[in-house]
């Protein structure tokens, strides 16, 4: 990384401002090219005397950026000097700090390149700091995290994650990890000295000491991927039954066109809400029912995707109206999936046969076993459009997302690839248990614990190959 990188790294169109970042050896010197300052920076200094190179770290200087060839003026800036290695990528730093709009960022940006600078490719900014070790693999993630967190609960586990607290609880468990392996790979090296011999109970305790310590990170990942990436939660039923009426009362807002004809949601309906932290993008959808018009036909085909696709579903039945075919078909296309029963229109009298059916008393005539047997706590009465039971409905989807229904208060693992390697490090370690177990030669044991170590490396980054760097920082924008 002998050479410069240049990028824009605020979100490209209008705003107050817009900076323009340099990394690299050359960084301070191609500033220096382009930057004139408006006055001396000190009373005894001459402007014509002034250079970036001169200045102290950590400073910001006010002046204009010049074409060097030309004398242009592009655009009167506030400069930033950072001096290796206390920056975000441990090398030197400048940042210009420029108009916030696209001609003025594009055409400081060219100077950049024009004066000796290359652009910076995705994240490279982030791998730097990565490579340079100033961040471990999951600290530069957590970067990306903390940029798309969509709740204050998941900004939380990001900065966690990013002040360190997913490698310390690492770091810990390889320390123990590593002083196992010294100890079984010291009797295969020195077998003729009288080194105390691991006993097989001792063995064992050690592996499942740490095979719980990695089945507790395990668990609250799984929560934590939950409080990062969020849930799909698909609200369906029959037409007129008050879909779209629930998506606007979870809202608070009128975000779906509400009519008293069949049929008017035709397509699905995404929006974000905040689940007591938990970022759940829910879908309204199009009843299902037999009909002849082809758009609808097309809402009804996207519908069962979207069924298919949910992480829970909220199943709408009208309270007051009798049950028909079309709640029966869309009960065939839930059951067997994570859903609430929820009834809507309570403010209304209920239907007498549909009570029936949920008491579970009228399989005769609709030859289906009730949603609700052994599941009762699983309704809820609500009034969409009267804005009734929907705090009790809130805390039913958080107690079937989260299962128990208590949310993890701290969490420090939160994407797929960290929980797929906690599970390849405690699948090597129960093996190692079998080995042990089966009296086979400590060669296998060390084996065997040597690829739950690297597995937890990949974490950090000490043994990620190439492979999954560049997939993570391919994620990031040029200019982080």
């Amino acid at each position: 990384m002998d050479d410069t990188i240049t990028a824009i790294s605020t979100p490209l169109g209008e705003g107050g401002i817009g900076i323009v970042r340099m990394s690299g050896p050359e960084a301070i010197s191609i500033a220096d090219q382009i930057f004139r300052p408006k006055a001396p920076s000190s009373p005894n200094q001459a402007p014509s005397r002034f250079t970036l190179s001169s200045v102290s770290s950590h400073t910001v200087h006010y002046g204009r950026i010049l074409d060097p060839v030309g004398g242009e003026e592009m655009d009167e800036v506030l400069l930033v000097v950072m001096r290796k290695p206390k920056t975000y990528t441990t090398e030197d730093i400048a940042e210009i700090h420029c108009h916030g709009g696209l001609l003025p960022l594009s055409r400081v940006l060219d100077l950049t390149l024009r004066c000796g600078a290359r652009l910076a490719e995705r994240g490279e900014f982030t791998k730097r700091a990565f490579l340079n070790g100033r961040l471990d693999l999951s600290q530069a993630e957590s970067v990306l995290d903390i940029i798309r967190s969509k709740t204050k609960e998941g900004l939380d586990s990001a900065l966690s994650i990013h002040h360190g607290a997913l490698s310390e609880e690492i770091r810990s468990l390889k320390e123990k990890l590593v002083s196992l392996l010294v100890l079984i790979e010291a009797e295969l090296e020195f077998p003729e000295d009288e080194i105390e011999e691991l006993q097989e109970t001792e063995l064992l305790d050690r592996i499942l000491e740490l095979r719980k310590g990695l089945e507790k990170m395990i668990e609250e990942g799984k929560a934590g991927k939950i409080l990062r990436e969020g849930i799909t939660a698909v609200i369906v039923g029959k037409t007129n039954v008050g879909k779209s009426s629930l998506l606007n009362a979870l809202l608070l807002e009128d975000r779906a066109i509400v009519t008293s004809i069949p049929g008017t949601t035709r397509d699905t309906l995404e929006e974000w809400m905040n689940l007591k932290g938990i970022p759940v993008k829910l879908i309204d959808t199009a009843g299902i029912r037999e009909t002849q018009d082809i758009v609808e036909r097309e809402g009804v085909k996207r519908t069962k995707k979207a069924i298919e696709m949910a992480d829970i579903l909220l199943y709408l039945l009208d309270s007051s109206d009798r049950l028909t075919p079309d709640d029966l078909k869309i009960f065939d296309e839930v059951r067997g999936k994570k859903f609430l029963l929820l009834l809507n229109k309570c403010d209304l009298p209920k239907d007498e046969k549909l009570v029936k059916w949920l008491n579970g008393d009228f399989k005769k005539i609709t030859n289906h076993q009730s949603p609700i047997t052994n599941h009762k706590s699983r309704i809820y009465e609500i009034s969409a459009t009267q804005r009734m039971g929907l705090e009790e409905l809130r805390k039913g989807m958080l107690e079937l997302v989260w299962g128990n229904g208590v949310s993890p208060k701290e969490v420090v693992v939160n994407r797929s690839r960290h929980l797929d390697a906690l599970r390849r490090s405690c699948l090597a370690l129960e093996k190692a248990d079998e080995v042990v177990r089966g009296g086979k030669t400590p060669e296998l044991i060390a084996f065997e614990v040597r690829e739950s170590l690297d597995a937890l490396g990949e974490i950090t980054g000490e043994t990620a190959p190439d492979e999954i760097l560049n997939r993570i920082f391919e994620e990031f924008c040029v200019g982080k």
